[in-house]
């Protein structure tokens, strides 16, 4: 959902979080906090995640940014959306237990091997 600043909320949980080699795209954007979807999902790896919407799943944790709209587009072409991942808009409950709708990146169909959930969560670690 935009708002008025021509901003909008990105949820991440693989490598555009902090630490990890694709964060650096969000450097000029703000960090809003960790947070976990409200909607379940299953997490899968490649070298990198797939979220799949699943109601059997479990929230996904990760972070969120708020990107302007030519960062989103930047993100886009990188995620290869929409052919490769998809995009849409979720519910997610940040640390501060204030709720937000940020995009996600998603796929539908799994791909690569099934990520263990940790402590009632997906938590994509880099493997």
């Amino acid at each position: 959902m935009m708002r008025g600043n021509g901003k909008v909320k990105l949820f991440v949980y693989g490598s555009l979080k902090r630490g990890y080699w694709n964060n650096r795209l969000l450097r000029k954007c703000r960090y809003l906090g960790t947070g976990v979807t409200k909607e379940p999902f299953k997490l899968y790896s490649v070298g990198f995640p797939y979220a799949v919407p699943d109601s059997r799943g479990l929230p996904v944790k990760g972070e969120v940014y708020e990107v302007d709209l030519k960062t989103l587009k930047d993100l886009d072409n990188l995620e290869g959306c929409p052919n490769h991942y998809k995009r849409k808009l979720v519910e997610v409950e940040l640390a501060s237990k204030q709720t937000v709708e940020a995009y996600i990146y998603y796929v539908d169909t799994p791909r690569g091997e099934p990520v263990p959930p940790k402590e009632g969560f997906f938590v994509w670690e880099g493997r």
